[in-house]
């Protein structure tokens, strides 16, 4: 069965113009010929137009049917694999969540089934984080602990992203380090990658700037590479560090795990990493980070490097828009599917312009997939 989209936008501009006035009447014409409501129109009318806009470019999956019919369109899914609790004051208390899998260390229902299920089928996974702070070891241990099976090697976090960028794509020399801005996570991958390092959780690096460091602090020739990414003990003297690697020669390289403004953890938000480290080295640089994260095509490029991957039989699983989804459609996927347990809503698509393939209410909604319940 062909997977159900809403029916035409300009049926539906059609329908408005046979039940309503003449103002929006002339509203619904506009909307045929592809003319955006203006702002002297009421919001809510805004509002009313955007959200029929949004149904008919998205298809939304409700049956079993367009569950399957989906499925077997792709080969290969990106899992995102972030997930936190966060207040949404527009929303039921039950709506205080994002994620895919997961909110915090809580699986949503039916995920196991449904991964299960998408194994079964011979389906690769890939499970995709913006997570600078864990190491793929320490989401394979999430995994496990959630009795989950996962491998590291079905892992693919922004800390290894760069790391692999850094020995694969640019050949990071052996005798040159990298300073690093950011927690283990970042710490782990470079290790693994036997590419050294300095800086990041070193005690050294955690105390106060004192005055005598304005005359300490000057280029250092070992360092290679700034990799920026959250640090939760970001400091004037870390800052200083990486600004004076960066202006001591343009070839020392400039790198962001991601470019996230923000945090959502613990039912709040905090700053993210872009907020903490990479931004503000940017703006007192002059310099741009390469961003090794999602929406980045250099982090989808990494994944396709390792992986092998046909990218028209591959399709990302998220709840945000302006980093999964974006993700997707940059890298030329064959498919985006929203899923709206996380930040965004249909309603979000037409304020951001970014619009996904699919949607549909929960990952674990595929579950009923699983010996032929329907």
């Amino acid at each position: 069965m062909a997977l159900r989209r809403y029916t035409t936008f300009p049926a539906i501009a059609s329908l408005y113009m046979w039940i309503r006035g003449p103002r929006r009447t002339m509203l619904a014409l506009r909307l045929q010929r592809g003319i955006f409501v203006p702002n002297r129109f009421s919001n809510r009318l805004a509002r009313q137009y955007n959200a029929l806009y949004t149904m008919q470019r998205v298809a939304r999956l409700f049956f079993p049917p367009d569950y399957s019919s989906f499925v077997s369109k792709f080969d290969t899914f990106l899992l995102d694999c972030d997930g936190s609790p966060f207040p949404f004051p527009h929303r039921t208390p039950l709506m205080f969540r994002t994620g895919v899998i997961w909110n915090a260390d809580t699986l949503f229902p039916r995920v196991k089934e449904t991964l299960s299920y998408l194994r079964s089928q011979g389906k690769q996974l890939i499970f995709v984080s913006n997570n600078s702070t864990k190491s793929r070891r320490a989401y394979a241990q999430k995994f496990e602990n959630l009795g989950i099976p996962a491998s590291e090697d079905e892992i693919f976090g922004s800390s290894y992203s760069a790391a692999i960028y850094l020995s694969r794509v640019r050949n990071f020399p052996a005798n040159k380090k990298v300073y690093v801005l950011g927690e283990r996570g970042i710490e782990e991958e470079l290790k693994a990658e036997g590419i050294n390092y300095v800086g990041g959780t070193d005690p050294n690096e955690r105390i106060d700037f004192a005055r005598t460091d304005y005359d300490a602090l000057g280029p250092n020739p070992e360092i290679g590479a700034v990799l920026c990414g959250l640090d939760q003990h970001i400091s004037y003297k870390k800052l200083s560090k990486a600004l004076v690697y960066l202006r001591q020669s343009p070839e020392v390289l400039f790198l962001a795990t991601n470019l996230d403004s923000t945090y959502p953890t613990h039912g709040n938000i905090f700053p993210g990493a872009g907020t903490t480290t990479t931004i503000p080295l940017e703006y007192a640089s002059g310099r741009q980070a390469t961003n090794c994260g999602k929406p980045s095509k250099a982090m989808m490029n990494a994944i396709f490097a390792r992986y092998q991957l046909d990218r028209e039989r591959t399709c990302i699983v998220g709840d945000r828009l302006d980093t999964d989804i974006q993700f997707g459609i940059d890298g030329n996927l064959g498919g985006t599917l929203l899923v709206l347990t996380g930040i965004n809503q249909l309603e979000d698509c037409a304020r951001q312009g970014i619009y996904p393939d699919y949607v549909t209410n929960a990952f674990g909604d595929f579950a009923v997939l699983q010996n032929g319940e329907y």
